[in-house]
């Protein structure tokens, strides 16, 4: 258990002088009675209603603190191995098979899930890039944190490209991977899962190779050959057409690379593939917090009716 808003608690001063002077009256009115050989009234309702008043403030005041239900999870780690999903959002991932069919990029999100879900020991970040590589997320070892950013960061040029050029996704831009900062020191064992279409421009697939030689590349396409970019009202857009060229670069991509490219209909294979390039080792014990989203502040709220049903039935009688 938890508390969002703590600070809410102190709503609870805003009763604390009034239910003083009551006791402080109550206190008065005893020593009366006593003066005046006077008894006080059976059942003692003047008590129950006091105790209604304060529960039902002191319901109020813990609804106001938002009480939530939070759990800890162990998880158990591979700290010499970390995995970075590269995802495309280059225009051309907005491309889908048909009006109202999941876009590339659609494809593309749901299996970097899929695959993320093959290594649940492995550290996985987020990267999307077009023309240059941008972290989303570094690699962590909470699958839902992963999770979560794939389906809320992750969207069609966002952020833009900087080049103005029809095509302006390069791969040459995984070249930045190595060097930036997206891997831990202490992982010895890096392998970047790229999910792209394949529709780059230009590369040199020799110095690429040379410049991922310490990383291993898993390259996943979700291209297809009849995709279009479809209009919001089921047009297709009439200036893109999918690149016949595609299987082509991502087969030269995979070479220089020593690996080699799935498809979607692979995804079995290219989780085996994953499972493989992580191998086995040590894990470490870490833990994942998750604090729940829906509190319990509105079912404490309502539960502060009850002791003011019972004050309401006292004065009834």
């Amino acid at each position: 258990m938890t508390f969002l808003t703590p600070l809410g608690a102190l709503t609870l001063l805003a009763v604390a002088v009034p239910l003083a002077a009551v006791a402080v009256a109550g206190r008065r009115l005893r020593t009366v009675r006593r003066v005046l050989a006077l008894q006080a009234p059976r059942h003692g309702r003047e008590l129950v209603a006091v105790a209604a008043i304060a529960a039902a403030f002191m319901l109020l005041a813990l609804a106001a603190a938002q009480p939530a239900v939070s759990h800890t999870t162990t998880l158990h780690v591979r700290r010499d191995v970390q995995a970075l999903f590269v995802l495309d959002t280059s225009r051309s991932m907005a491309a889908a098979a048909a009006a109202g069919a999941p876009t590339r990029l659609a494809r593309a999100k749901s299996l970097a899930v899929r695959l993320r879900a093959a290594v649940p020991s492995v550290e996985s970040g987020v990267a999307t890039f077009t023309d240059r590589v941008l972290p989303d997320l570094l690699p962590v070892a909470d699958a839902a944190s992963f999770d979560a950013t794939v389906e809320r960061s992750v969207a069609i040029e966002s952020p833009p490209p900087r080049s103005t050029a029809l095509r302006a996704t390069t791969f040459t831009a995984l070249t930045q991977i190595p060097g930036s900062g997206f891997f831990a020191p202490a992982a010895s064992r890096r392998i970047v899962v790229l999910v792209t279409d394949g529709e780059s421009g230009p590369f040199d697939a020799g110095s690429l190779g040379r410049a991922l030689a310490h990383v291993r590349l898993l390259v996943v396409s979700v291209a297809g050959a009849h995709d279009r970019v479809f209009r919001p009202d089921g047009s297709p857009e009439t200036h893109y057409r999918a690149d016949p060229a595609a299987p082509s670069v991502l087969a030269s991509l995979a070479s220089a690379t020593g690996g080699r490219v799935f498809t979607e209909a692979d995804a079995g294979d290219a989780a085996a593939r994953l499972r493989a390039l992580a191998g086995t080792g040590p894990t470490t014990s870490a833990t994942a917090r998750e604090r729940r989203e829906t509190t319990l502040a509105p079912f404490v709220a309502l539960a502060a009716l009850l002791p003011l049903l019972v004050l309401v039935r006292l004065r009834s009688r």
